[in-house]
């Protein structure tokens, strides 16, 4: 498979993944909404939907959608990527950046769609909230290790299972994921995933949203080293005698 393939992929994946997730933030948080105040279960399904359709569309690729996922897979020292696709400087740095291209433009098109309820919201804080995370409880050490265990759970059940996510299916990739989030997200809202987070970050910063404040970019590196760390870890693990063959 062509590195050109393997980036329009894993952009248009991961695209799909920020539109829908960012969107049901958005739909939950913003004024005038038909989901306003719908709740935490509404956005962790929410997510757990937009994973499962950024894995389909992001199929061909192996569907990482995630630079954590790709890194544990380095760091197992998988042979391959996905089918065809070998693990190398190459192909790491198109994974990594078509993740990062697709978020930030999954986050843009979910403003398009909300932009009046944008303008309508009054709290810089849900306006951010829609494109990033943030922690319940403001620490750098405990919101580091929350993001670090979040991610390590996702990666490492992701090697066991079948070495990419799309080896997993997308049901169980979706189900994984709202689990991690009724079970891990409230401290931190779960990024488990740098691009997920920093794309939109990034799209929040640049975007002429009215009134929107700061993008808080004293907290991002969080979200970002927090899921390196942890899919790292997960690969790490990986390599365990205790991981089923299926993932070898």
């Amino acid at each position: 498979m062509s590195l050109e393939l393997v980036f329009l992929s894993e952009v248009f994946g991961t695209g799909m993944l920020t539109l829908l997730g960012c969107g049901v933030v958005a739909n939950v948080a913003l004024k005038g909404t038909k989901g306003n105040n719908g709740g935490f279960l509404m956005v962790t399904w929410g997510w757990g939907i937009a994973v499962f359709a950024g894995v389909f569309v992001a199929a061909r690729s192996g569907a990482h959608l995630n630079p954590a996922v790709t890194l544990g897979l380095l760091v197992k020292g998988k042979d391959e990527y996905a089918p065809g696709v070998p693990v190398d400087a190459a192909s790491t740095v198109t994974y990594f950046g078509g993740e990062m291209v697709g978020a930030f433009l999954g986050a843009v098109v979910m403003w398009l769609a909300h932009k009046q309820h944008f303008d309508a919201e009054p709290a810089q804080a849900n306006k951010l909230g829609v494109f990033s995370t943030g922690p319940a409880i403001r620490s750098t050490p405990w919101n580091l290790i929350t993001e670090i265990i979040g991610t390590f759970v996702l990666v490492f059940v992701i090697l066991t299972f079948g070495g990419t996510p799309s080896g997993l299916g997308p049901l169980a990739v979706a189900l994984l994921v709202v689990g991690i989030g009724v079970s891990l997200g409230g401290p931190t809202g779960y990024a488990i995933n740098p691009a997920r987070d920093l794309g939109p970050r990034i799209a929040h910063a640049v975007l002429p949203i009215k009134g929107k404040g700061s993008s808080d970019w004293s907290y991002s590196w969080i979200p970002v080293v927090g899921p390196l760390i942890g899919g790292a870890l997960a690969g790490l693990a990986g390599q365990l005698p205790i991981v089923f063959t299926a993932a070898t």
